[in-house]
């Protein structure tokens, strides 16, 4: 059998994984990478929300041991479409948290999208499982538990998003103690050039048209809001454990430099290469080692141009603000489950173009207000368990469509 190598070690067992989300974006790339390595990795468990014939067909191919659905309604055809494998079937995110603790499990590819990933997630910490992650909601939301769980029961933690992957790569062999600043690079998403004054034109169609990445429709519409650079904010502060001042962002059009780390002594790394998620899920997946990656376009440094860097303009981008009010503590406890809650109903109510793009983070703001007016979405001091999150997660939601929407919703 192939395996990774270097000069002292060899793997010859191969990398079981469990890839939750496996229809999305990060999913499907993760399955190519495993199409790429088949000597590498297995597929021991693939988990999707609700795309159950691209789950029926990733299952044939990859002949897990367990495939689950989440949204129940789908159960049945994808049960009977697979009859004819050896292959369990499984319906509910309870089970999609089940499923990951199983001894067949070696890693969890953790690429869920929104708050559906924190349960299986934790689960699979507390197993004791590897985590790649790409649900950067899970810290977002429960940050301080996810990290402490992880730290108890010994499960690594390897970031997938490319600017923690970038920052994870950059601190490899540096000490934490040396460790100034983080600089997340954000792109400016599809709006980076559109006038401030006409973003409330904005439609579903408009905001997909990512200028760098091919990504989920969720997470590219965060993009041009760059809510999604304010959840990488608070997710690097759980990952590399620094404080929100010290962690800064940057809009960095050419999306060729994925991050950089700044060191006492004044001097910075950065990791760069052209923008192809497979890379950053390949390192997670391998570190300590590397392996090329199949079909991926080759980086020119003489060839990419200019590189530049501006600041982020607060007034076209204020969700990023929410990030920093969030990680002060400003909302409470949690206020990082209330951001994530509200932005995902308002996202999917402008996708359905029901709400206006720049409502999206009228409906955020408003509700982490609420949450500290006496809204009473999450309960101080209760925050630390997995129902505690899921509770305030489901008021949240409540909230924000029984008495925000019907104001924002466009009319005629």
């Amino acid at each position: 059998m192939a395996a990774v190598e270097d000069n002292n070690r060899k793997e010859t067992r191969r990398q079981r994984l469990a890839v939750l989300g496996s229809t999305g974006s990060i999913g499907t790339q993760t399955l190519e990478v495993v199409r790429a390595w088949p000597e590498l990795f297995e597929v021991e468990m693939l988990a999707a929300h609700r795309n159950w014939e691209l789950l029926a067909r990733q299952a044939e191919e990859f002949e897990p041991d367990a495939v689950v659905i989440a949204d129940e309604r789908y159960y049945e055809p994808l049960s009977a479409t697979l009859a004819h494998l050896p292959i369990k079937v499984y319906a509910g995110f309870d089970a999609a948290a089940a499923s990951v603790v199983s001894s067949g499990v070696d890693t969890v590819v953790s690429a869920m999208v929104g708050f559906a990933g924190l349960a299986p997630t934790l689960a699979a910490i507390r197993a004791g499982k590897k985590i790649a992650l790409a649900n950067k909601e899970t810290l977002v939301v429960a940050g301080g538990l996810v990290m402490e769980e992880a730290r108890r029961c010994n499960a690594p933690i390897i970031p997938v998003d490319s600017e923690h992957s970038a920052i994870f790569q950059c601190l490899v062999g540096e000490a934490a103690q040396s460790v100034k600043r983080l600089v997340l690079t954000a792109s400016g998403g599809a709006f980076r050039d559109t006038p401030l004054s006409e973003l409330s034109r904005m439609t579903a169609a408009d905001a997909l048209k990512h200028p760098c990445w091919e990504m989920g429709r969720k997470i590219t519409v965060d993009c041009a809001t760059m809510m999604n650079k304010g959840f990488e904010v608070i997710e690097a502060r759980w990952l590399f454990d620094l404080p929100a001042e010290r962690i800064d962002v940057v809009v960095h059009p050419q999306s060729v430099v994925h991050s950089f780390v700044e060191f006492d002594d004044g001097a910075f790394k950065a990791q760069l290469g052209v923008p192809d998620m497979r890379l950053p899920i390949q390192y997670a997946l391998t570190f300590p080692y590397r392996l090329s990656v199949e079909g991926a376009a080759a980086f020119e440094p003489a060839l990419c141009g200019g590189l530049t860097f501006d600041a982020p303009d607060g007034e076209k981008y204020p969700a990023l603000g929410l990030a920093y009010e969030v990680l002060e503590g400003r909302y409470g406890e949690g206020g990082g489950c209330v951001m994530n809650a509200a932005n995902e109903v308002a996202v999917a109510e402008f996708l359905e173009g029901r709400i206006r793009f720049t409502d999206i983070y009228k409906v955020v703001r408003r509700t982490l207000e609420a949450s500290v007016s006496g809204g009473g979405l999450c309960q101080e001091g209760t925050v630390r368990m997995l129902e505690s999150y899921e509770a305030c997660d489901a008021r949240t939601r409540d909230y924000v469509r029984r008495e925000l929407l019907p104001e924002f919703v466009i009319k005629g």
